[in-house]
Parts: C-alpha cells; structure tokens; sequence
C-alpha cells in the first residue's frame, strides 16, 4: 500500500507536482508549484504515490515554531488527487501532518469537505456563476436592482477596455482595500510577480471600466481547470453611484458568455459580498477551513 510522504520543497519534483494538479478534477490555480512558489513564505508537500494525490503545506516559523497558514491570494488549496477524494483520504492526509506544525489556520478546497472527529472543519462560503448559457439567458436571472445598476451604468456612457494596465489596477486595488483591509506594499509586488507568471501562460485577463479618462471600475482574472477567478479588485469612490463594479462584471460575463467554465467570485462570508455575487445568479460552494492549535499551554493565548 503506498505510503504518505512529506517532502520538503527542494526534493519536489515540480514536473509531477503540476501534472497531478493539471489532472486532478479538483484542481485548481493555487496549487501550481509557480502560485506556491511566488505567493507562499515556504511550502513543502505531503504526496501518496508516484504524486497521484498531493497536499501542499504552506508554512512559516515564528518565535522558533512552525504553523500553516493560508497564503495571500490563495481562496483555498488542502487535498487535489488524479482519483476520487474521499474521508479516508482527507483523514489519512490530514493524519500525516508533521507534528512539528504546531498551529494550522488554513482552508481546504470545496471536494475535502467531509466529518472528521479529530479535525473539525469549519464551513466557509464561495460563490460561482456557470458561463455555459448564452448571455441572454444568464442576464435573465439577474437581480431586479443589479439590472437597475447596469442600465444607470450604460447611461452614464462608461467604456469598458480590455488589457487595463496592471499598474493601475494596483492603485485603485491599494486604494479600494485601504477602506477594508489594507493590502501592503510586499502584497502588491508579489501579486505583479504572480500576474506576471500567469500572463505568460495565458492564464490572466485584466478589464478595466473608464468614466471618460478616469479608471474607476477595475478586475484582474485568472484562469485554470475551466475556472476563472475574480482575483483582485479595485473600484474608486467615483464608480460606486453609477454602477461601475456591477458593469464591469456583466461586461466580463457578456464576453465569456457560452463558455465551459464558471466564473469564481472568491467569498464571501462577507453578508453584503454574498448579496452583490449572487445577484449575477451565481450559486453557493461550500468549502472547509481547519484551525488547530497544538501550542503549549504557555503559548495558546497567542492564538487564541
């Protein structure tokens, strides 16, 4: 019977790592080995087999202990296999975890979703529209103010624009999250290093909502296993009254209508976040998020 390994990174072989997550039904973008390697401080691996199913370990040291933790731009990552996924995989990985990982805050994606005793998994909410219908019938379901906003919108004669530039983007998204959760300037570089990587391989699209001269609606997506993700966002005050960020996203929808693919929202747990996505008619996709705290005694209070 194959064994679980733990590999550290530079005994990966990165070749088989991306073939399984390429061939894995629940792959997806954050797992490539060139995601972990631009956006995770470390990361090691646990691998069953000849790399048939593989979990990345994303981890840091601080105060000599070692804890995972969920890196930035990365919605979820956990268990991806070439087969089935099932309790007894999700268990036995999570089971072989090295016991030097003393603090876990991490999240699991959507297919390791399961009960298990020893390690309860607490359910975080995605949502995700499915691009497969025409644009007609997908704009149908829209929400009766949504229609209202993209209508406004319209009116107000804003021009959508393809291949926004990146630095742009970047301001208006430093901008938009200083009013929210402030997004550093290390953040901003390792996402132009990540969109960079992505943009080589075809895997990025930028879309950018311009009110005459002035950006003030702006997207960077990213694609992969028949997915796109609405990665980073950045709006400006201006575009708020007109509906720029509901335009921006039907415009994306309209040009990627008749697809097989789904567009990913990432979240939300957010009240208003899950109103607005699921306006667009996009459905509800459950995902688990684990935290453990193996600390000693002394140290839990610094957690918990």
């Amino acid at each position: 019977m194959a064994v679980i390994q733990y590999i550290p990174n530079k005994a990966i072989d990165k070749t088989k790592w991306d073939n399984c997550i390429e061939q894995s039904s629940n792959g997806l973008i954050y797992a490539y080995s060139w995601y972990l390697d631009t956006m995770s401080k470390h990361w090691d691996a646990l691998v069953l087999g000849d790399y048939e199913t593989v979990m990345p370990l994303t981890w840091n040291k601080k105060y000599g202990i070692y804890y995972l933790y969920q890196p930035w731009f990365c919605a979820s990552l956990g268990i991806f296999s070439k087969k089935k996924i099932n309790t007894a995989t999700v268990e036995s990985f999570l089971k072989a975890v090295p016991d030097k990982f003393r603090y876990w805050d991490i999240y699991l994606n959507q297919y390791n979703l399961f009960s298990i005793d020893e390690f309860p998994l607490t359910k975080r909410m995605n949502y995700v529209l499915s691009l497969s219908q025409t644009y007609e019938t997908i704009a149908a379901l829209y929400r009766t103010n949504l229609k209202r906003n993209i209508k406004k919108a319209e009116a107000t004669g804003l021009q959508i624009k393809q291949n926004t530039p990146l630095k742009s983007i970047l301001e208006l998204a430093k901008e938009t999250m200083q009013r929210i959760a402030p997004i550093n300037d290390e953040e901003i570089n390792l996402f132009s290093k990540l969109y960079k990587k992505a943009k080589q391989q075809q895997e990025a699209e930028t879309l950018g909502i311009y009110l005459k001269d002035e950006l003030v609606a702006s997207a960077v997506f990213f694609y992969s296993h028949k997915r796109w993700y609405y990665i980073l966002v950045g709006n400006h005050p201006n575009g708020k009254t007109i509906g720029a960020s509901h335009y921006l996203i039907d415009r994306f929808i309209h040009a990627h209508a008749g697809e097989d693919a789904v567009l990913d929202f990432e979240g939300s747990d957010i009240r208003n976040l899950a109103f607005f996505y699921s306006s667009y008619g996009a459905t509800e996709e459950i995902y688990p998020a684990i935290r453990m705290n193996k600390l000693p005694k002394l140290l839990k209070w610094l957690k918990d």
